[in-house]
């Protein structure tokens, strides 16, 4: 018998022999049968909970293939400055959310989007030191790889003049006085990240709890969450308690990959509703902050071609940790945006690939954003799986072509053309990147007009 039974309803059974069905039998959290009312109503059972669903919509639970799930909950109960679309009206939120905050408290988050800025144009620590004098600033781009910080952040985190900008990273200075502006890229970001106080166990919890309850909003049921063993401890802390409503896939930063060999052979795969996947690496950073890895320098910027990432120094480095995760047989996952960095990524799978032998990898490149023509057949080719975020191309649709002009535009976001040659797609939100909305994920990917309505026939 049954223990859970949804009768009267329209349930999609994405099976193309009977797509639709009015009832839904679950027995042990698994589904038991799907059919007509009359079907399932044979195992209904004395103990079996009936759900009238009169009439609503059922469908299976979406999959979110890569989030940044605990900094999503934090993200939530944080100042909001994704739709800010001026300088004035940037510098009222944070002044509004540093009034409600003590003095010393750190103003994070933010989610900022300069291209929205008309003009487009970079906030610097001047916008915002007059109004935080109290109030350390580190407010990122909604990509993350850009922060805005203030000059108390600055003074904190002894970024002056003669610092020197790390590899993998950049430390924007005005070049007529030298001074830091105020922002910092990728691996400079990291100088800041280090002074912040790490939130109590009890605010990741809170922050976790928001997340479940934003991906259950939204019909997500499986999360891959591209974050670090940290994170996997503190949703092992609401598995224990029975108050996960989500399956959580976490990766680790592959720069941890000694400790987590370790949590493996301690834990194996992990739970039914939490697992340990793989680890997360990065070849660059992102386009919006001009930090994606091109073979040609930007339009915009043309003293620039991008960074290779903190993952990528020593030189060698990352080769060595693919090998041993390849032989420990551990899923990765890469990301990798501009097309120099997918072409150095998919190189380096192929030379593990050859050298380790065949197997059941199952490896990523997180976005494969922007590719050469001649890199489109290799992800099939090779058997790596396209992990991308649609939402992106609509989106950073809207500014893209500035940035790297009309012939290399042709093959980004290149979602059917990798079908076609024999690639696996998975798509995800990289929520708080973009919203952690699937459907608003399948609009873009289907209709690719781009947020600025500029495009309503698509986009490329």
């Amino acid at each position: 018998m049954a223990d859970l039974v949804l009768i009267n309803g329209q349930v999609w059974t994405v099976d193309q022999k009977k797509p639709e069905v009015s009832a839904l039998a679950i027995s042990q959290n698994k589904i038991l049968a799907v059919g007509q009312n009359s079907e399932i109503k044979k195992v209904i059972g004395p103990a079996t909970k009936v759900i009238d669903l009169k009439g609503a919509f059922v469908l299976p639970g979406f999959i979110d293939a890569h989030t940044h799930f605990l900094n999503g909950g934090f993200a939530l109960k944080s100042v909001k400055l994704r739709d800010c679309q001026s300088r004035e009206e940037f510098v009222s939120r944070l002044e509004a959310k540093a009034s409600e905050l003590p003095a010393g408290a750190w103003i994070v988050n933010g989610d900022w989007d300069h291209e929205q800025f008309d003009p487009p144009e970079l906030p610097r620590k001047e916008w915002i030191d007059a109004i935080t004098p109290r109030h350390p600033v580190c407010v990122n781009r909604f990509d993350g790889h850009m922060v805005l910080v203030n000059s108390l952040a600055l003074k904190l985190a002894r970024i002056g003049r003669e610092s020197v900008s790390p590899p993998g990273g950049e430390i924007v200075k005005d070049p007529q006085t030298g001074e830091p502006t105020g922002i910092l890229k990728d691996a400079a970001c990291d100088l800041i990240y280090a002074i912040i106080p790490e939130p109590s166990n009890e605010e990741k919890l809170a922050a976790v709890r928001a997340a479940l309850k934003e991906a259950a909003a939204h019909g997500v049921t499986s999360i891959h969450d591209m974050s670090d063993l940290s994170s996997f401890g503190v949703y092992d802390q609401l598995r224990q308690q029975n108050e996960l409503t989500a399956r959580l896939y976490v990766y680790d930063q592959i720069s941890d990959l000694d400790n987590f060999l370790q949590a493996k052979d301690r834990l194996g795969s992990g739970y039914p509703f939490l697992r340990l996947a793989g680890l997360k690496g990065f070849v660059d950073g992102s386009l919006g902050s001009s930090t994606a890895y091109f073979f040609e320098p930007y339009n915009d910027q043309p003293q620039t071609s991008g960074l290779l990432a903190s993952h990528m120094y020593p030189e060698g480095i990352m080769e060595k940790r693919l090998l041993q995760a390849d032989r420990a047989g551990c899923q990765v996952a890469v990301h990798a945006i501009g097309d120099r960095a997918n072409a150095i990524i998919l190189d380096l799978y192929q030379k593990v690939f050859e050298q380790n032998g065949p197997g059941d990898r199952r490896w990523r490149v997180e976005h494969a954003q922007h590719l050469r023509p001649e890199d489109l057949t290799r992800f099939g080719q090779l058997g790596v799986i396209a992990s991308v975020q649609p939402y992106h191309a609509i989106d950073d649709g809207c500014w893209a072509e500035k940035k790297i002009g009309p012939e290399r535009i042709k093959t980004t976001y290149a979602f059917n053309s990798l079908l076609k040659s024999g690639a696996i797609l998975a798509f995800g939100s990289d929520w708080t990147v973009a919203p952690l909305d699937p459907l608003a994920g399948i609009y873009a990917a289907v209709t690719r007009r781009t947020l600025d309505n500029r495009h309503p026939e698509g986009w490329i």
